[in-house]
């Protein structure tokens, strides 16, 4: 950030009074600029015992399979946004159950939140940043082929889940892949 958004001055990278941790600071008006971890919502969409899978048009992991999930948009709920897109993403209407897994990434500053959504009906088909959508039951989910890390944990809980008849909120943390130590 090189600028205010309120005055349009210069800004300064440093802890602000009060405060703990650098921000970008207004050298005019005074302004704190925070910044806070993007929030990523989506679904994983059932329909008669298989879910909806998406294969990714864009990047990060262009080609790889994804549930439908993306950025929350201001003015919306978690659960609003993760509809939205499984629209955005597979042209598919969902009636969103509920929380099914909450990730926290700080070194990239996400959170993902990913739903149990019902599809409404089987008409679905890729969006703008989808290459293809398909219907997988656990044995046929390229586990290989999976775009995110949170992806593959969420579909590995739902699947056990589903075996025992309960399904039940999970919540965990992404490390980053350790660096190699070095060798002499």
């Amino acid at each position: 950030m090189n600028f205010c958004n309120d005055c349009g001055a210069r800004v300064e990278h440093r802890i602000p009074p009060g405060d703990s941790l650098p921000r970008y600071v207004c050298a005019r008006c005074g302004t704190i600029h925070y910044e806070n971890p993007k929030m990523v919502v989506g679904c994983i969409p059932e329909w008669e015992n298989k879910v909806l899978l998406c294969r990714r048009a864009i990047e990060p992991r262009i080609g790889f399979w994804t549930v439908p999930a993306g950025f929350m948009e201001n003015g919306e709920t978690t659960a609003d946004g993760a509809a939205r897109e499984t629209l955005e993403e597979a042209n598919a209407r969902v009636e969103v159950l509920g929380l099914y897994a909450l990730y926290n990434i700080p070194h990239i500053n996400q959170v993902y939140m990913l739903f149990r959504a019902r599809l409404l009906d089987a008409d679905f088909s890729a969006g703008a940043e989808t290459l293809e959508t398909k219907l997988f039951d656990e044995a046929d989910i390229p586990w290989e082929e999976i775009a995110f890390i949170t992806v593959r944990r969420t579909l590995r809980h739902y699947f056990d889940d589903r075996r025992t008849g309960a399904f039940r909120f999970h919540i965990g943390t992404i490390d980053p892949m350790p660096k190699p130590s070095p060798t002499r």
